[in-house]
């Protein structure tokens, strides 16, 4: 029997994501793929595997799972409470879930976004080079209870390791880049724009997240003369009633709204993970600066297998202790050190 986890309780947002579909703009689908896609290299590197392979995202809360064989899991994103056959689960972790055991994923505690990554990846079938369900251009469909997540081929045995995530959750500073509509907006607002404490709105999804503010909107004088034209993720949309939306994973591939700014890719699964009445404050920053944060961003990314390490666990929550060699290792206390 192939490797499997045997889904038997589903939280409502609940999908299969990798990084997208990159290429399909013009034809109107937007690239899609985790609302955080670090939390798919920070799983990748607990587990030892690409970045590439897709996870199950869980928005809010997870479920339950049941192993059908022996599978390594990590779990990244958003911490959630979770067990295994009742006992509690380190997140940020990799871990062994026995067959015929249960994992258990409950209410996100930090952060909206949690992910559950297995060895090998989910294998679910491709579609337009990506396993990302991409539910407003009816690619996919939300997972539920009876579906069987199927797992790649997993050459590695490797769990028992952690690693501390890179800080994004919690709210905080947003940088932000001038946009091609940003000279429509006069200097005071602008500045205004930068000096506001936003909220996130509780009507947030993989499309786009509302930013709630005290004081008048940040409406602009000629905006619906603004002609449709393309949108990315990141691109902060400033509504007819003056208030910012910045648009997520999910969103649409053109639009009139005028934008007065464009959220950096680094910046943007700090936007994802801010939960309903998070305090987010944007700042323009030159394209010079830019080109130096995300290259700094890259490179902390890519550094983070060598920040995985074991994990310190205590004995009494090792469910098969018996299972593990445990003296192979020790010393007579008279050795050369």
């Amino acid at each position: 029997m192939r490797r499997a986890l045997l889904i038997r309780r589903a939280g409502p947002g609940m999908t299969v994501q990798d990084r997208g579909r990159p290429g399909y703009l013009v034809e109107g689908l937007s690239r899609g793929g985790a609302a955080d896609p670090l939390a798919l290299s920070e799983g990748a590197a607990l587990l030892r595997q690409s970045p590439d392979l897709a996870a199950i995202e869980m928005a809010g809360a997870g479920g339950d799972f049941l192993a059908e064989e022996d599978i390594r899991i990590a779990l990244t994103g958003a911490e959630m409470r979770a067990t295994l056959d009742g006992a509690t689960l380190v997140w940020n972790a990799s871990h062994l879930v026995a067959a015929g055991s249960v994992l258990s994923i409950g209410a996100a505690r930090s952060g909206t976004y949690g992910y559950l990554h297995i060895g090998g990846g989910v294998a679910t079938p491709k579609r337009m080079g990506s396993r990302a369900a991409h539910l407003s251009a009816g690619l996919g469909a939300p997972l539920a209870a009876g579906d069987r997540i199927r797992a790649g081929n997993d050459p590695a045995a490797e769990v028992g390791r952690g690693l501390t995530p890179l800080p994004r959750f919690g709210g905080g500073q947003v940088r932000v880049l001038p946009s091609l509509q940003t000279d429509l907006f006069p200097q005071e607002v602008l500045e205004r724009f930068q000096q506001t404490d936003f909220h996130r709105d509780h009507r947030g999804n993989r499309m786009g997240m509302r930013m709630n503010s005290d004081g008048p909107g940040f409406l602009v004088e000629g905006a619906l003369s603004v002609l449709s034209e393309v949108i990315v993720p990141g691109d902060i949309q400033i509504t007819g009633d003056g208030v910012p939306f910045v648009l997520m994973a999910e969103c649409q591939t053109t639009g009139g709204y005028p934008r007065i700014g464009t959220v950096l890719p680094c910046d943007l699964p700090r936007v994802a993970q801010a939960l309903p009445g998070a305090v987010l404050r944007f700042r323009f920053i030159t394209l010079e600066e830019a080109m130096r944060v995300e290259t700094r961003a890259r490179a902390e990314e890519a550094a983070l297998r060598k920040q995985v390490k074991p994990l310190i666990r205590d004995p009494r929550d090792i469910p098969d202790l018996l299972s593990y060699q445990l003296i192979s290792g020790m010393i007579a206390g008279n050795e050369d050190m």
